[in-house]
């Protein structure tokens, strides 16, 4: 188990989780330089105090991170003047850059930049000796100063807004999986709902024609049979392949279901539509699907009238009753159904009217989605 960690630790970080061991262990060789007792106290004291402040720091937030960060610069400032150790600053630098306030990284990083220009140009100007043997690692030091923080505070502006991303992409495929599963349970809801409709106002006639005329009872029931072998290869092959209807075919289950139920289908002839993509058409066909069910079940209606109208614009399914009425302003807040394809039609632009005078009429409207000759071409 620690081996796996250890693993995925060195994978992640790569060498610097050993850069930054060597560089804690280098302040002690330049503290045990000196002769004196005293300043190697001092030493040991300002090195385990910077490595304190530098873990507090990275806890801190708001105003804390100036109190840590003063202490920090301090120490770095002591430890290059006394005991010519500048490799504190580097520390400082990756801090800066992981300061997330822009004021706070800004005015930070221009307190650190002078005090570092004024303790080098400090050992400088004497010509301290030690100090003037690492002049190249100084200047590593220097440039690192400059563009350190800059790059570290960058590369975490990244990550934020990549893992903002992530999250909002995770966010648009949990309302994209929502949004198909309430779709799959409508079109199931209502391929289920007609068929489920025909074999009860089946199922009734039957029972009343048992004792009357077997005969028509057999055949009524042959009717259901047939009709539930039906509604269950459709169930089928919607969730298998969510095949599209096409409204000709809606029309013939259409015209079954009003006769059942003794309701005189009045129509022009089969539907002619030009050019209409095969989910515009199957939108239509579950909308179609809906309204004559609610004839069925809602209206005592007589006679059902359905006319389907294509311009250059617009598609327009009219289905219109004789029965008892339904109030436009409440339409909605029945469980009718008609809530479902509002929102149906309002996905692909269209809407839905609703009309009441001596019976219901909705107007279902979608623009035409004529295609393109040119772009066929």
């Amino acid at each position: 188990m620690m081996q796996r960690i250890q693993r995925a630790f060195q994978r992640s970080s790569g060498i610097s989780p050993y850069i930054w061991s060597v560089l804690s262990l280098l302040p002690f060789y330049f503290i045990f330089q000196s002769s004196s007792t005293v300043e190697i106290f001092v030493g040991i004291t300002l090195t385990i105090l910077f490595f304190i402040a530098y873990r507090l720091a990275f806890l801190s937030k708001k105003w804390p991170v100036y109190l840590w960060t003063c202490i920090l610069i301090a120490i770095s400032i002591t430890m290059t003047i006394l005991f010519q150790f500048p490799y504190f600053a580097f520390y400082i630098a990756y801090y800066n850059g992981n300061i997330k306030n822009r004021i706070a990284f800004i005015t930070l990083y221009v307190i650190h930049l002078i005090s570092t220009i004024v303790s080098f140009n400090y050992h400088l100007v004497l010509q301290s000796d030690l100090f003037v043997r690492q002049l190249p690692f100084i200047i590593i030091v220097w440039i690192s100063v400059i563009l350190l923080p800059f790059t570290v505070y960058n590369r975490k502006k990244q990550e934020q807004l990549e893992e903002q991303l992530r999250d909002a992409n995770d966010r648009i495929s949990e309302l994209v999986k929502m949004e198909e599963r309430q779709r799959i349970a409508r079109d199931l809801h209502d391929t289920l709902g007609q068929k489920l409709s025909l074999i009860g106002l089946k199922s009734d006639l039957a029972e009343r024609l048992i004792a009357k005329n077997p005969e028509q009872a057999r055949a009524e029931l042959k009717d259901v049979q047939q009709t539930a072998r039906t509604a269950l290869n459709e169930v089928r092959k919607m969730v298998s392949s969510m095949r599209g209807i096409r409204l000709k075919d809606e029309i013939v289950l259409v015209k079954q279901l009003l006769q059942a139920a003794h309701i005189e289908f009045i129509s022009d002839e089969e539907p002619k539509l030009v050019n209409v993509s095969l989910f515009l058409e199957n939108i239509l066909s579950m909308c179609l699907k809906e309204a004559i069910t609610n004839v069925v079940k809602h209206s005592h209606a007589t006679q059902c009238e359905v006319k389907i109208e294509q311009s250059d614009k617009d598609i327009h399914i009219t289905v219109k009753d004789n029965g008892k009425g339904l109030a436009a302003d409440t339409a909605f807040e029945n469980g009718n159904g008609l809530l479902g394809m509002k929102e149906r039609l309002e996905f692909v632009n269209g809407y839905l009217d609703i009309h009441s005078d001596h019976g219901t009429t909705l107007v279902i409207t979608v623009p035409n989605d004529v295609k393109q000759r040119e772009k066929e071409r």
